[in-house]
């Protein structure tokens, strides 16, 4: 019997995961109708190629440990024990940096991603044009996982917030 060519975990790309076990797309769909996004061209290159399942999960709303073991089980892998921790990516309060009449630009990035686009390249552009001292804000329908990491691995500060049915992210250099 041969080696799976690819061993679920947290850290997968959920591209990466779908292009080795394309009929994993149905499980992800039946764990959350937040995935049914994956369904589309664009987002499927771009968000999907950038984003861990462990960012998949915190959109999703799941625990990490139940998808990727959910998704484990599915491929015949055994029971995933490593580490599974949850980034915190809401607050319920602001942090001692944000200032509202710092906030210099808003993007509602909910159109685009309700319409099938990706937001990333505009976000990256906003986010590359902030002055410092300067923070930018971006709604969306879900927490934007990938774009957080994404930018506070380029250093920014950032935190969200559930604002009703959106998610306000704002970021700092």
């Amino acid at each position: 019997m041969s080696e799976p060519k690819l061993i679920i975990s947290p850290k997968t790309k959920v591209g990466e995961l779908l292009d080795t076990f394309p009929q994993l797309e149905d499980v992800l769909l039946e764990l959350s109708p937040s995935f049914a996004k994956l369904k589309n061209p664009i987002l499927r290159k771009t968000v999907a190629r950038v984003a861990s399942l462990q960012q998949a999960a915190i959109i999703g709303g799941l625990k990490v440990d139940e998808l990727v073991n959910r998704l484990r089980k599915e491929v015949g892998q055994d029971i995933f024990s490593g580490d599974t921790e949850n980034t915190q990516y809401l607050a319920v309060t602001p942090p001692d940096w944000f200032n509202e009449t710092q906030v210099v630009q808003n993007f509602d990035a909910s159109p685009i991603i309700n319409s099938g686009g990706s937001p990333m390249a505009e976000i990256l552009t906003l986010a590359k044009e902030l002055q410092a001292d300067k923070i930018l804000e971006i709604k969306t329908p879900f927490v934007p996982a990938p774009i957080i990491d994404m930018l506070k691995d380029k250093g920014f500060k950032s935190f969200s917030m559930q604002q009703g049915e959106d998610v306000v992210s704002y970021f700092a250099k």
